[in-house]
């Protein structure tokens, strides 16, 4: 029996101070862990999730300790509306400052995205269901760098605090 396939690109919200981390897991469990992550990785973080249940009442679940942040990700995961996704919505933090942790939870299967760029996630619905064929983070490359682009690199991570 042949199924049709609709492919579509669902353009997240990424406010700016905001940062998005767009992933994948496989149990309801993932919404307390992730809770547990995020407000125990630091005492100023802001977040925000949301988590598209998969099964029995298919859900989109959600915590967070910022009412924006839940917001965002409540309206952007009902739009993407793929089973078993999480969309997590930082401010005062960066993914850089939570990845690893979140990569850690035993539930999560894999990371698609974490950016503050604007993002785009390609969805596919065959009906049933809906899954995550990738995404589009930012846009594309509009050169390649040259010593002064490296010293103005090299300058900005240290003055932001994350190189000596």
């Amino acid at each position: 029996m042949f199924m049709s396939l609709k492919i579509e690109t669902v353009k997240v919200d990424v406010p700016a101070g905001y940062n998005v981390i767009l992933g994948q897991s496989h149990f309801i469990k993932t919404v307390e862990d992730l809770y547990e992550t995020l407000a125990s990785s630091s005492p100023t973080i802001k977040f925000g999730f949301a988590f598209c249940e998969s099964s029995g009442k298919a859900l989109i679940r959600f915590d967070g300790n910022d009412q924006g942040c839940i917001n965002l990700a409540v309206e952007n995961a009902k739009k993407i509306g793929a089973g078993h996704s999480f969309i997590v919505y930082l401010k005062d933090s960066f993914p850089i400052n939570v990845l690893n942790r979140i990569k850690s939870v035993e539930e999560v299967d894999c990371i698609y995205a974490s950016t503050g760029n604007p993002l785009k996630v390609i969805v596919a619905d065959d009906g049933e269901g809906r899954g995550i064929l990738g995404v589009i983070d930012g846009i594309k490359p509009k050169g390649v760098e040259n010593e002064e682009d490296k010293k103005e690199r090299h300058e900005f991570l240290r003055k932001i605090g994350y190189k000596k």
